[in-house]
C-alpha cells in the first residue's frame, strides 16, 4: 500500500495592489480581503487623525509615497473626513480612492441617506466608534477632564444610529450604555459591509462604483481618483 504524496501548495504570486486604509475601516477590510480571496497588501492609518483632519492627506501622502514603485496599483480607502487636500494627494499619486464623504456613508449605503434626511441630528455609531469610544470621544473630545463638554458637543443630536457590521451583543450592550451616557434614544440598524464591499469589489473588478443618494465628493479635482485598478 502506497501513501499519497501531500498535495503541494502553490505559493501566491507576490501581490500587486496595496490598500491604505483608514484604522476606522482596517477589520472590515481584512475581512472583505479574505472573503474575496484577494492578494492584496494593507497599510492602515491611525484613526485618531479624524480629531485633526488637516493630518489625515499628509499621512495618505506618506503612505503612497513609502508603496510607490512596489505595487502596480495603489488604492486608498478613505472618505474626505474633512481632508481638503486628500484627493489632490490621491491624484497626485496616480492612486485610486473609494467613493463616499465618510465611513458611515459607506457602511450605511441608502440607509444612511434615509437616516439623516429623516432626522438631520442622528449621531452615527459604527463597530470601530463603539470600541474606540473612549479613546476618540470621551478623551479624545476631552470630555474626561471637562465633563460640561458633552452637553455642548451632543446639544444638537436627536439620536444615536448603531451601523452593525458584525453583530455582537457585547457591542450592542456598549452601544446601549453610550446611550444612556449620552442621554440620546438608540436605534440599531445591520447594514453589514455596506457600500464598502461593493465599492472595492468594482474597484478591483473594473466596474463603476455604487452611490447613493448622499455620496458626494466635493473637493474632487479629478474624477479618475474613483477608476478602477
Amino acid at each position: 500500500m502506497t501513501r499519497e504524496r501531500p498535495a503541494r501548495l502553490v505559493p501566491r504570486t507576490r501581490p500587486d495592489t496595496v490598500f491604505i486604509a483608514c484604522a476606522a475601516l482596517g477589520k472590515e477590510v481584512r475581512e472583505l480581503m479574505a472573503k474575496h480571496d484577494w492578494n492584496v497588501d494593507l497599510r492602515v492609518i491611525n484613526a485618531k487623525l479624524h480629531m485633526n483632519p488637516r493630518l489625515i492627506g499628509a499621512a495618505v501622502d506618506e503612505k503612497l509615497t513609502e508603496t510607490a514603485g512596489r505595487y502596480d496599483h495603489q488604492v486608498v480607502i478613505y472618505g474626505h473626513c474633512g481632508a481638503k487636500d486628500l484627493d489632490q494627494v490621491i491624484a497626485r499619486h496616480g492612486a485610486v480612492r473609494t467613493l463616499g464623504p465618510h465611513c458611515y456613508e459607506m457602511f450605511g449605503g441608502e440607509s444612511f441617506a434615509e437616516v439623516v434626511k429623516e432626522q438631520p441630528g442622528s449621531f452615527i455609531l459604527t463597530d470601530f466608534l463603539i470600541k474606540a469610544w473612549e479613546t476618540l470621544a470621551v478623551r479624545g473630545l476631552k470630555i474626561d477632564k471637562h465633563p460640561k463638554l458633552k452637553d455642548l458637543f451632543f446639544t444638537n443630536y436627536t439620536r444615536l444610529v448603531y451601523f452593525v457590521q458584525e453583530r455582537d451583543e457585547s457591542l450592542i450592550a456598549d452601544a446601549e450604555r453610550i446611550a444612556a451616557w449620552v442621554g440620546l434614544p438608540l436605534e440599531i440598524l445591520e447594514t453589514g459591509y455596506g457600500d464598502l464591499e461593493g465599492r472595492l469589489v468594482a474597484i478591483m473588478n473594473g466596474t463603476p462604483q455604487p452611490t447613493t443618494s448622499l455620496t458626494f465628493d466635493p473637493y474632487s479635482p479629478d474624477p479618475s481618483i474613483h477608476r478602477a485598478v
